[in-house]
């Protein structure tokens, strides 16, 4: 993407550290759409890859799609505080690798999270500077509505289930430093890329940013 590589360019003489973005929204809002088209167009953006104690799906590759792992193993990690966040989804427990997401920081690379609200908060208690977080609203409750219906995934009753958790979910928009409203998929792809962008060259992010001004400086001198 045209984008990522100006932005590469511009921050290779300082270095950076990398950042994670965090992608929410109520179920139908598109933020799956949205965060795969910036994964497709993004080098230097990664999908954090959850462990999950729930049986691997048909053609899920353990460490591409999750780390999967016992109960006893997550419980462990729970308690060596190895998660970013954690939760227990209709009887099966899930959580974000600390460890795998530093290091990808640490190289300078960006890790992309498909979570909720609360993954969210977790995240931030934990690392709140390396935290940029976008929450995905639709246009309105009718659209919400349509998108669910027309991915004819759900019975009706899931759906009726999926919006009345939607306003719940909304309540949490002002817990996020940005927002966007979803009426179109490629300019909500936009914003968030105009969002990354913007957060890669922030100056607490440029960890050569001090000595790169005084090479400059001392040039003049």
């Amino acid at each position: 993407m045209g984008d990522s590589s100006t932005t590469s360019q511009s921050t290779g003489s300082t270095g950076r550290r990398g950042l994670m973005l965090v992608l929410s929204s109520p179920s139908g809002a598109g933020k799956t759409s949205i965060a795969r088209r910036i994964l497709a167009e993004d080098d230097n953006l990664v999908l954090s890859v959850s462990a999950t104690t729930r049986p691997p799906r048909p053609n899920e590759v353990d460490g591409r799609d999750y780390h999967f792992v016992d109960q006893n193993r997550f419980d462990a990690m729970v308690e060596d505080a190895a998660f970013l966040e954690y939760a227990t989804v209709f009887g099966n427990s899930y959580g974000t690798p600390k460890a795998d997401v530093m290091s990808v920081l640490e190289r300078g690379g960006d890790v992309l999270f498909d979570i909720d609200w609360q993954g969210t908060q977790q995240v931030a208690n934990a690392a709140r500077a390396d935290l940029v977080s976008v929450f995905i609203l639709p246009p309105s409750r009718a659209a919400l509505r349509e998108r669910l219906v027309s991915r004819a995934q759900d019975s009706d009753d899931v759906v009726a289930g999926r919006m009345a958790k939607a306003s719940d979910e909304i309540s949490h928009y002002r817990e996020y430093d940005y927002i966007v409203v979803n009426e179109d998929l490629d300019d909500s792809v936009g914003a968030v890329s105009a969002i990354l962008a913007a957060e890669r060259l922030k100056r607490d992010r440029q960890i050569g940013m001090t000595d790169f001004v005084r090479t400059l400086q001392s040039e003049d001198s």
